[in-house]
């Protein structure tokens, strides 16, 4: 049987990638249309240097895997390492 969750008990809820990596907590929900958008996160850990010294992000509905004790997203839903230094690449090749 499927239990449903109040928005509010997933507040705070600490957030891993489905590789099990730690990722932040859950601060607060996108609503539109009476239905979930997108779920703010407050990032921590490892994924903090990736985002370019951004304290957050907004995870889309989609990219989360499942809410229980914690919550679990994509890691596909991040960027990557690759992207960064791809963007590196680029930049440097500009100038």
């Amino acid at each position: 049987m499927i239990r449903v969750k109040k928005i509010s008990e997933v507040l705070g809820k600490k957030v891993y990638t489905d590789t099990g990596d730690f990722f932040g907590e859950v601060e607060e929900v996108n609503l539109l249309e009476n239905k979930i958008d997108g779920w703010r996160m407050k990032v921590s850990g490892e994924f903090s240097g990736f985002l370019g010294g951004a304290r957050g992000v907004i995870i889309p509905h989609q990219f989360v895997k499942a809410v229980g004790n914690v919550m679990l997203i994509a890691k596909a839903s991040l960027p990557s390492n690759e992207m960064q230094e791809e963007s590196t690449d680029m930049n440097e090749e500009t100038y």
